[in-house]
């Protein structure tokens, strides 16, 4: 049953009739309601459920980190509802009856801070990740400051490695170690810097992979 907050020209939640209505973002809305689908979902519905299963899956140990440092949020859409669906578009794919992701599509974090010169990363022992790449902070938009930060992903576990500096853009170099349940495994190395308000950030860096040591 609906309920009416506000009199009959206020906004109500639930279920009245034909009709659903909800707060979203502040705004009364209202929209119809959903007719059940009396049949079995069509190929075309599988994949779509498919893929969006898979990207939901994937984000969920990025969506902190993408509400302060992907983009800027447009309109009604959030940064993660614009990491989202870029991540539906350019990302997920579907082949041989399952639901993949292009790995050198994805993008961790967008925005207007300058980027990597001469990124490079090397496995070493005891699961550590060694990143080396030249100060070019006296760029437009760089500052010495940035902060060093990664998103590395395993495949199996289906989870993220995160790391937020202390290494800052001046120091050229960086070590990350990652769990010891990853020792043999390959993973995707992403790389990107933050400002020092952690509130922006370039456009991340795939690296590739790398077999953890």
């Amino acid at each position: 049953m609906g309920t009416i907050k506000k009199g009959i020209l206020g906004g109500f939640s639930g279920t009245v009739g034909t009709v659903v209505g909800a707060n979203w973002r502040g705004m009364d809305v209202i929209r119809s309601r959903p007719k059940s689908s009396g049949g079995s979902p069509t190929e075309l519905q599988l994949v779509q459920r498919a893929k969006f299963a898979l990207a939901i899956k994937f984000q969920n140990s990025l969506r902190s980190m993408q509400s302060r440092l992907y983009g800027e949020n447009a309109g009604v859409k959030s940064r993660v509802n614009l990491a989202a669906s870029y991540l539906l578009r350019e990302v997920v794919d579907y082949v041989n009856d399952e639901a993949i992701l292009r790995m050198d599509k994805v993008i961790v974090t967008k925005g207007v801070v300058t980027g990597f010169q001469n990124l490079a990363v090397t496995g070493a022992v005891a699961q550590t990740l060694n990143f080396t790449w030249t100060d070019n902070s006296s760029q437009i938009l760089a500052k010495a400051t940035d902060i060093f930060c990664t998103a590395v992903y395993e495949e199996e576990s289906a989870e993220f490695a995160i790391t937020e500096g202390p290494e800052t853009r001046i120091e050229g170099t960086a070590a990350v170690v990652l769990p010891e349940t990853w020792a043999g495994k390959t993973v995707h190395v992403y790389a990107f810097f933050q400002t020092a308000e952690q509130n922006e950030a370039c456009n991340s860096v795939y690296l590739g992979t790398v077999v953890v040591q």
